[in-house]
C-alpha cells in the first residue's frame, strides 16, 4: 500500500487539487460558450449590414460619396498588432518574467486604447449622425458595440495587470490572462471583417 493512502492529509490535497483543476476547466468552458454567443450576435449584424446595403437604393446619406480610409486603416493595423503585443506578454508570464509580462501587457493596453481614440475621433469629424439613413445606423451600431467590447478587453487588461502585483497570485495558473488573451483575439478577428465590410466594400 502506498504512503499516499495511509496519508489522508495527503489523499484531501490531491482531491481539492483535481476539484479546483475541473473548476479551471469548466470556467474555461463557459467562457467559450460566451465567445460563441457573441459570435453569433456579431453575424447577425454583419448579415444585416450586407442585405441592406446590397438592397437599399440610395445606401450613403445624402451628399455623402465614401468613408476615408487611411485613418481607420492605421487602427486597424495598430489594433491588429495587438495582438501579437499580448501574445509576447502570455509567453513572459509563462516564463515567471512578470516584468517583461507587465511591458508588453501595457503596451496591448495603450494599442487599444489608442485605437479607441482613432474611433472617437472618427466619428465626431463624420458629417453624419446614427439616424441619418440605414447606413449611418448600422454604422455606428456596429463600429460602436464592436468599440464597447474594445473598451471591455482594456479594462479587463488593467484588472490582469493589477494582479500580477499581488505576490505569487500567478504562480498556480494564468486563467484570467488567458482568457482576457483569447477576448483580445476575438476583437481583433472581429474588426477585421468590420473593416472590410464598412471600409473597403465600396
Amino acid at each position: 500500500m502506498s504512503t499516499a493512502n495511509l496519508d489522508p492529509t495527503l489523499n484531501t490535497q490531491a482531491v481539492h487539487g483535481a476539484a479546483e483543476h475541473e473548476e479551471e476547466d469548466h470556467r474555461m468552458f463557459g467562457f467559450i460558450v460566451f465567445l460563441l454567443s457573441e459570435s453569433v450576435i456579431f453575424l447577425s449584424f454583419f448579415v444585416g449590414y450586407i442585405v441592406y446595403k446590397t438592397s437599399a437604393a440610395d445606401w450613403y446619406p445624402a451628399g455623402f460619396e465614401g468613408l476615408e480610409i487611411r485613418e481607420p486603416f492605421i487602427n486597424t493595423v495598430v489594433l491588429v498588432s495587438s495582438s501579437f503585443v499580448i501574445y509576447f506578454a502570455e509567453r513572459f508570464l509563462h516564463k515567471d518574467n512578470l516584468w517583461g509580462f507587465r511591458a508588453f501587457w501595457l503596451l496591448t493596453m495603450a494599442m487599444g486604447s489608442y485605437f479607441l481614440y482613432g474611433q472617437a475621433v472618427e466619428w465626431m469629424a463624420l458629417p453624419f449622425g446614427f439616424k441619418d439613413g440605414v447606413f449611418g445606423g448600422t454604422f455606428y451600431l456596429l463600429t460602436g458595440f464592436h468599440g464597447l467590447h474594445v473598451l471591455s478587453g482594456v479594462l479587463l487588461q488593467g484588472i490582469m495587470l493589477g494582479r500580477s502585483f499581488i505576490p505569487n497570485n500567478y504562480e498556480s495558473g494564468e486563467y484570467g490572462v488567458d482568457a482576457t488573451s483569447i477576448f483580445w483575439h476575438f476583437v481583433d478577428v472581429i474588426w477585421i471583417v468590420l473593416f472590410i465590410l464598412i471600409y473597403v466594400w465600396r
